[in-house]
């Protein structure tokens, strides 16, 4: 019941009273309410911004195996948000997401083959991820 009421209130964004309902929840290891725990503390929503507990979340999220989490994760390591910017990790945690059939993360993962960005140049491994992801032709 609080984690169905928590996320109503995040997704209304009444944000406060999110961070009440999410944070026990989230601390305990329930994998929804740290996702969203992460995203308020990465952006300072409901509560002041917190890097250190951004990152936790996530990542505890993402090996979970929560798909939007380790697209969450991804973009951390691609940003250098809440951690050191890490391409290799990115494209780890991109994978992970694409393989639970996130578009994002396949288009994501397409344009760093495409850019060679986090690793080695690969314009067909782009071009199979970016029909993958619905797009026709690039």
């Amino acid at each position: 019941m609080d984690l169905a009421s928590g996320i109503a209130a995040f997704e209304s964004k009444q944000f406060s009273r999110a961070v009440g309902l999410l944070a026990p929840l989230a601390q305990q290891g329930q994998v929804e309410a740290q996702y969203r725990m992460a995203i308020m503390a990465q952006n300072g929503l409901g509560m002041l911004p917190n890097p250190l507990i951004a990152y936790s979340y996530m990542k505890n999220a993402a090996k979970a195996g929560l798909g939007l989490a380790q697209h969450g994760l991804a973009f951390m390591y691609m940003e250098g948000e809440c951690t050191d910017k890490n391409p290799a990790k990115a494209i780890e945690w991109f994978k992970k997401a694409a393989d639970q059939g996130l578009v994002g993360s396949l288009t994501t993962l397409a344009m760093m083959y495409e850019q060679g960005h986090g690793v080695e140049q690969d314009l067909e491994e782009a071009k199979r991820l970016y029909k993958l992801a619905g797009f026709d032709e690039r």
